[in-house]
């Protein structure tokens, strides 16, 4: 940097000091100029804060629309044409769907109904892809040119404004001390950059009807995507109707059960095809060992009447 951009830079950060510590006064900018200014922050603010909204209302998956960012930027990187595609939720709850309809069957009710609904949700999901691009092409890439471009050149024409009036209003409380010319010059430039400023936000608030025209855009957008669901949930309804109707009109199958298998109890020592064998029966006891019985330890005569002898104990043992 030269000498004279060293000074210029010495004195605007002198003027700002002043200005913010010891609560000195700089130029004053008229209302209409400060009132362009405050309509151009907010239509800023306004672009940024929609192209994210609408970022976030098309992608709403944050870690889904971070994966797909990174995607996208490898594969232009690599020099690959076509990047992958943000995972709907309609193509994901589709392709379950038809998962689990084609595995219960589609000759059954439920799951000839599961790929059908599968099937036209996955459409939705297409439908939505078509919505994705057509709102990027014609909402938010018009909406970031304009951030990108006209905010942007605007902005840098503010804050070249402002450096020139804090060098114009260091140089003119200084004036003695700073040759007049130096002061005049100073001045003109101050009054160049606020007239550039100032023209390129009149036509940038004048021409807001190019913004209103990239609303309608979306609003279109939206429009023929409502459209094109509708008819496919149509088409849809219609058919899950009709295999309502179907499946009353055909007759209710009866439950038949099923014969149960016959036990053979034929050869214990073979067994039937299918049958059991039976189990062996306990073995039989001694008729003689169920009655009463008792035994005489030792020989004795009887003494009395009704007594038994030991022999007579015995043979009844």
């Amino acid at each position: 940097m030269s000498v004279a951009g060293l000074k210029k830079q010495f004195y605007k950060a002198s003027q700002m000091v002043s200005e913010k510590v010891g609560g000195a006064e700089g130029t004053k900018l008229d209302e209409e100029f400060k009132d362009l200014e405050r309509k151009v922050d907010v239509t800023n603010k306004a672009v940024i804060e929609v192209i994210s909204k609408t970022s976030e209302y098309l992608q709403p998956n944050p870690a889904s629309r971070a994966k797909l960012s990174m995607l996208n930027t490898m594969s232009k990187i690599r020099g690959q044409v076509k990047s992958p595609g943000y995972p709907q939720a309609e193509g994901l709850l589709g392709e379950c769907m038809t998962k689990y309809g084609r595995e219960l069957g589609e000759d059954t009710n439920f799951g000839g109904a599961l790929v059908d609904v599968g099937e036209s949700i996955k459409r939705l999901a297409e439908v939505k892809d078509s919505l994705d691009i057509d709102v990027k092409q014609n909402f938010i890439d018009p909406l970031q040119g304009l951030a990108d471009k006209d905010l942007r050149e605007i902005q840098h024409h503010l804050k070249k404004l402002e450096g020139r009036r804090l060098d114009y209003d260091y140089k003119k409380k200084r004036q003695g001390k700073i040759p007049d010319e130096e002061v005049r010059q100073a001045l003109e430039k101050f009054h160049e950059s606020k007239e550039v400023a100032e023209i390129s936000m009149y036509n940038l608030l004048e021409t807001d009807i190019e913004q209103v025209s990239q609303l309608s855009s979306l609003v279109e957008s939206q429009l023929q995507y409502h459209r094109q669901a509708v008819q496919v949930l149509d088409e849809l309804s219609d058919k899950l109707r009709d295999r309502m109707k179907e499946a009353q009109s055909r007759p209710r199958k009866e439950y038949v059960p099923k014969p149960k298998p016959i036990i053979d109890f034929g050869d214990t020592n073979e067994q039937s095809n299918g049958g059991f064998a039976p189990t062996s029966s306990p073995p039989m006891r001694n008729a003689a060992a169920e009655q009463p019985c008792c035994k005489a330890l030792y020989d004795f005569e009887p003494e009395n009447e009704g007594d038994r002898s030991s022999a007579t104990l015995r043979s009844l043992h």
